[in-house]
């Protein structure tokens, strides 16, 4: 290689490396709550790759494409790292197994570029944001939000046209998602990125005060640092304490049992206990809001996991109490399943009825009718599938309830302070549907 290529090349890095250092500064110097976060990101340089890449921890950049879309906009490099900051602050890199790769990339862009628009900032504008903005002002509309997280739904609902997905990616695609998938890496970095995302929700209150532009990133950042809950391990919470045909061995002693055999032929002094205490399900009730607002199949992949689930051995009894009970304004079909076999025969043959107005308060009257009538001998607790938008009751029961949503909506009535309010993956749902079905 010629001595003037060589220097060419390094004054292009050199030039590049300039250009992202005064990005970085623009960034520190404009918004003070993002100082942890820019230390954490990594920027490195890789020649010859044609594209910004981002790998959940680090950022690579292409110096040679870099100063050529710096030469039409000058404000790229701080738009490309504040870009892939956001990434980064919001976990947009972090479980990504069970989800539609393209429709999550795209609306991980969206979400992020919305977010930037929104801050304002003068060091980042591109001459392609207004016509950014139109689009945007319409999807908005469309899927109700700009989060990440509603914007895949939306997607996975309403299809885009490849037309349509070429536009997005042209005007919010900035770097490369192809590393995205590297779980066992990426995890390593969680707690730390966590941390920092917890911070900055704190410090944008104070810099929300001057700036009327931050909603966008603090619904991001509520969505981000929302807790996520285990599932399995929440329906464990609605077992009753019951007995199974199983030894015993923490109660059984063998000495007085061997003795017994040995000095009396085949008479053991003590026999094992035949039965032992174990926390399974037992009495239960699903409830199944039926309004027109939750649909027909995130029903069923629901009741599909809790059944999975309570199938287990370790954590059902071989005979069961579990009522299945559809409501909408009131109750509409209450299937009563005693063993296995006849859950297995709800969930294939089962049809949902309703799809009325809702209110919760009938249900919970039923059950304490079903309690009167002694069809339960110690019901531990109630789930109720629901959207939210119904008439909760006021008294307290005397069992646990929950109610299970599959999105946050502030809009929604408040779920009463007796009761839980717990919110699942509505992805995790459907994927542990078609992992089972695919099993079958």
């Amino acid at each position: 290689m010629k001595k003037e290529s060589v220097e060419k090349q390094l004054q292009i890095k050199q030039i590049a490396e300039e250009i992202f250092r005064l990005a970085h500064d623009g960034l520190l110097i404009n918004m003070r709550f993002l100082d942890v976060a820019l230390s954490k990101l990594k920027v490195e340089c890789r020649e010859a790759t044609g594209a910004h890449l981002f790998d959940g921890v680090k950022l690579y950049y292409d110096p040679v494409r870099l100063l050529r879309q710096y030469k039409s906009e000058p404000h790229y490099a701080a738009r490309l790292y504040l870009h892939t900051l956001l990434h980064c602050i919001f976990y947009h890199a972090l479980e990504t197994d069970r989800l539609n790769r393209e429709y999550w990339d795209m609306a991980t862009d969206i979400a992020v570029e919305n977010t930037i628009l929104e801050l304002d900032l003068h060091f980042t504008g591109l001459s392609s944001d207004d016509a950014l903005r139109n689009r945007l002002d319409i999807l908005k509309k469309q899927a109700g939000g700009l989060t990440a997280e509603k914007l895949y739904r939306h997607f996975r609902i309403e299809e885009l046209s490849l037309k349509a997905r070429e536009e997005w990616h042209k005007l919010c695609h900035y770097d490369e998602h192809i590393y995205w998938d590297r779980k066992e890496e990426l995890e390593l970095s969680q707690a730390e990125w966590r941390k920092i995302s917890e911070r900055i929700k704190a410090d944008l209150k104070s810099f929300s005060k001057d700036r009327n532009n931050a909603q966008s990133m603090e619904q991001n950042l509520k969505e981000a640092t929302r807790e996520r809950y285990d599932y399995t391990a929440f329906l464990k919470k609605f077992m009753v304490l019951g007995e199974t045909v199983q030894v015993d061995d923490d109660e059984f002693d063998y000495i007085y049992y061997t003795y017994g055999l040995n000095t009396y032929g085949n008479m053991p002094l003590v026999e094992p206990l035949e039965y032992k205490d174990s926390n399974k399900i037992k009495d239960f009730v699903i409830a199944i809001d039926t309004s027109a607002s939750c649909r027909g199949d995130l029903v069923q992949a629901f009741l599909q996991k809790t059944y999975d689930i309570m199938q287990q051995s370790e954590n059902f009894f071989n005979k069961i109490n579990v009522h299945i009970i559809q409501c909408d304004s009131e109750v509409q079909q209450d299937t009563k399943i005693t063993e296995r076999k006849e859950l297995e025969t709800f969930m294939k043959q089962g049809k949902l009825t309703g799809f009325g107005s809702t209110d919760f308060r009938p249900v919970f009257s039923y059950v304490e009718k079903l309690r009167e009538e002694k069809e339960f001998d110690n019901l531990k607790g109630l789930l109720y599938f629901t959207d939210g938008y119904g008439i909760y009751p006021e008294s307290m029961p005397d069992y646990d309830v929950a109610f299970v949503f599959l999105q946050e909506d502030e809009n929604a009535p408040k779920v009463p302070p007796w009761a839980i309010k717990l919110i699942l993956e509505q992805e995790d749902i459907e994927a542990y549907a078609q992992e089972a079905e695919a099993a079958q």
